[in-house]
């Protein structure tokens, strides 16, 4: 066997085989260090994109919060002023069927007789259909 012809060309090859693998662990750590880069990058966009929707956010809630605010100042102003105009309603009605009893007392008293029998009769009615 010729030994010495054998090492020396196994020791290149062992060599070739090493300077690959340093070569392509090399590589695979450059691999990963820019796909890190890549990530951080996408990552600092993203928060950036975050911040700058939230930003913009929030003159939109304040807006969307005063117009509610608004509204609901104005619905209970409507309530406020129907509620007043109930009110004045049932003054003048009150007013109106005073003046009316004056006026017209006889009819105003059949008018409270006929509306009382009426009430009488349904009350009767009712109580007679429960027993």
């Amino acid at each position: 066997m010729n030994t010495i012809g054998t090492s020396t060309t196994t020791k290149p090859l062992a060599q070739q085989g090493q300077d690959m693998a340093d070569s392509a662990a090399a590589g695979a750590q450059n691999a990963i260090r820019s796909t890190q880069r890549a990530a951080d990058s996408a990552l600092d966009r993203m928060s950036e994109k975050v911040d700058e929707v939230r930003s913009q956010a929030a003159p939109i809630l304040n807006k969307v919060t005063s117009q509610a605010e608004a509204a609901a100042r104005r619905g209970m102003d409507a309530v406020r002023d129907t509620s007043q105009q109930l009110r004045e309603k049932a003054v003048q009605a009150s007013d109106l069927t005073v003046a009316y009893v004056k006026d017209e007392p006889i009819k105003a008293m059949l008018i409270a007789a006929a509306t009382g029998a009426l009430l009488m009769g349904l009350i009767s009615l009712m109580t007679r259909s429960r027993d």
